[in-house]
């Protein structure tokens, strides 16, 4: 990961669950970056995320503390308390304005969050800022992860090189909108808060919008992006410095949310599923979620069987606009099913061949139009059970 000018980084054991492992990160500016982001919709969200909505209209960010093991969550007014303490802390230790702190948590939902040696912690990590801190952040967010998730970009704006990195986690609990995922992004590019911010809102649809490991969205999801550039910032979506910005956004998004389907807990499969010909893109991507979604459809593909009723019962149940005698299924490059029964050349060899993949592309053709959408899973095994089902432990 290369360094980018004005942001460094550093992380430390805080012991907020995990013994022997680093789980407090801090990301801190030289001066107040711009910023923009994109949070949960669960109905139940983390105090961190309350707390980052309020101060995220003044599109400023002096830094960003965040811990893993612990979501915050669910901890009624003790949870807005270690939310404003640590907030309070973290302005004390790097020296800028409380309300330009941004928090981040991930870990277990509905126990206290304690933070009353967090100060103590970042005074220690203070002295290990780093601008190439980069994988020992992205190391230190890790909950259920099983490797740590970056990503970078260089682009050309008006003659000038910039760059972009990203870090991100995420395993489990993971589902639009927006997954049980942190991912933090800055670039060298001056942006003003409000075009970075629409940037973001229509990188994420793509991304981290379109996949999903367990259909469960997490009551923590935050992605934040953050402009350190000095200069006169992009203050229009016109300015065609924002063409190769854009094309960087999306693609280290992409990136970062294909390790985490890569990384789904338990996974061996890296799925990607495809709708074209439905009645509108709306329809498409509920179609394919549907798919992506389905527990029997994420298990036949965990146990390498080419059972493609299911997908038919996916598409079926999803709601949306369908005809079973224009229905087409493809696994891989393989039509299987077609006009409403299986396809006369079908082979269950070479199917079962497809199956075998890491990697494995599945297309549905509704036949009644020209709506489409692609997202992306990953399979579901017993893996997935046995780290689930003793998680607290």
């Amino acid at each position: 990961m290369p360094a980018i000018s004005g942001v460094r980084m550093a992380a430390v054991e805080a012991g907020v669950k995990y013994a022997g492992r680093k789980d407090l990160t801090a990301i801190v500016f030289d001066r107040p970056a711009a910023v923009a982001g994109v949070f949960t919709k669960s109905k139940c969200p983390s105090a961190p995320v309350d707390w980052c909505k309020a101060q995220l209209p003044a599109g400023r960010a002096g830094c960003v503390v965040i811990n893993s093991g612990n979501a915050n969550a669910f901890t009624g007014m003790k949870g807005k308390q270690a939310a404003e303490a640590t907030a309070a802390a973290a302005a004390k230790v790097f020296s800028c304005d409380r309300k330009s702190v941004f928090l981040a948590s991930t870990g277990v939902i509905g126990e206290p969050l304690e933070v009353s040696g967090f100060g103590q912690h970042l005074t220690r990590l203070k002295g290990n800022l780093d601008e190439d801190g980069w994988p020992d952040a992205a190391r230190a967010i890790m909950t259920t992860d099983t490797y740590a998730k970056m990503a970078s970009a260089e682009f050309a704006a008006r003659g000038q090189k910039y760059r972009l990195n990203g870090i991100a986690k995420g395993s489990g609990m993971i589902a639009p909108d927006m997954a049980t995922m942190l991912a933090f992004l800055v670039t060298d590019l001056p942006v003003a808060p409000d075009v970075l911010q629409r940037c973001l809102s229509r990188s994420v649809g793509s991304s981290f919008n379109a996949i999903t490991v367990d259909s469960d969205t997490s009551t923590s999801d935050t992605v934040l992006l953050f402009s350190t550039g000095g200069g006169e910032p992009v203050t229009s979506a016109r300015d065609r410095r924002l063409a190769g910005f854009r094309e960087a956004l999306d693609n280290v998004m992409h990136d970062l949310a294909m390790q985490i389907v890569r990384d789904g807990e338990g996974a061996t499969k890296h799925v990607g599923i495809e709708v074209t010909g439905a009645v509108s893109a709306k329809s498409a991507r509920r179609i394919a979620m549907s798919i992506a979604n389905s527990p029997l459809v994420k298990t036949a593909i965990a146990g390498e069987d080419a059972n493609w009723g299911r997908i038919v019962m996916a598409v079926g149940k999803a709601g949306e606009p369908a005809d079973r005698d224009l229905l087409s299924i493809h696994f891989g490059g393989i039509r299987v099913a077609h006009n409403g029964e299986r396809d006369p050349n079908y082979s269950e060899a070479e199917t079962s061949k497809i199956m075998q993949r890491d990697e494995i592309d599945i297309r549905v053709d509704m036949g009644l139009g020209r709506g489409t959408a692609k997202v992306w899973t990953c399979d579901l095994t017993r893996e997935y059970v046995a780290i689930n089902g003793d998680y607290r432990s």
